[in-house]
């Protein structure tokens, strides 16, 4: 469906003032980076979203990324894989060159996009997918693993230049677990600053506020702006 500019603009100027309140709440220095997710939109909202200032999108489909990013070829617009990658789609990624993926959920799935980066002599800047609230229907490594994993992408995968940690909050209407899970990826993503870490992506439409409560500094919003 086809929003018009003056919805669209309502919907971003509230996730930007919910995003600002947050933000302050935590520190008048943290920086908020958004990720407008086009997952279930019509590409001219993306174009809207544009004109209206945003510049950083997020596709959850490799495929739906190449169609939308060559249809929008012409706008200057920061692109984000963040969705599940599936191996076989690697290559097709690395031609897209995004300029960040947040999915990197296993060590396996890390060797195998470098092995690909390399063989194309490119490098890429990702996240290290953290499955925080350790549920089954999610992909991401364990908080026990996740420090170690990084160190270990970090010194075995030159080609890929890890950026950070990026979580899902636990699937619950229980504000505490979703909080817990959100605190655990910001106390890991503190122990890596020294490593370089510099992005700590959590957060989506329902749980956006308190992710930054919790020291998120990317948020990837989809339903609350395209809605």
């Amino acid at each position: 469906m086809i929003l018009d500019k003056e919805v669209l603009r309502a919907n971003l100027d509230k996730v930007i003032w919910n995003i600002e309140e947050a933000r302050v709440g935590l520190s008048e220095h943290h920086i908020v980076q958004l990720v407008a997710v086009g997952k279930y939109t019509a590409i001219e909202n993306i174009s809207t979203l544009y004109s209206l200032g945003q510049r950083a999108f997020g596709e959850n489909q490799v495929q739906q990324l190449k169609e939308r990013s060559a249809l929008l070829e012409e706008l200057p617009l920061q692109w984000q894989m963040i969705g599940t990658l599936q191996k076989n789609k690697i290559n097709n990624l690395i031609d897209l060159r995004p300029s960040l993926v947040q999915s990197i959920d296993s060590l396996e799935l890390a060797k195998e996009f470098n092995k690909k980066l390399h063989t194309k002599e490119h490098t890429m800047n990702c996240l290290l997918q953290l499955n925080a609230a350790n549920e089954e229907s999610k992909s991401g490594v364990s908080s026990e693993e996740a420090f170690d994993i990084y160190q270990e992408i970090k010194e075995s995968c030159p080609n890929i230049n890890l950026k950070g940690l990026m979580t899902i909050g636990a699937h619950s209407e229980d504000k505490k677990l979703i909080q817990q899970s959100f605190e655990t990826t910001h106390s890991i993503y503190e122990k890596l600053e020294k490593d370089g870490a510099t992005i700590c992506s959590m957060g989506m439409s329902g749980d956006y506020a308190l992710a930054i409560k919790c020291g998120s500094n990317l948020v990837r919003v989809g339903s609350a702006i395209f809605k």
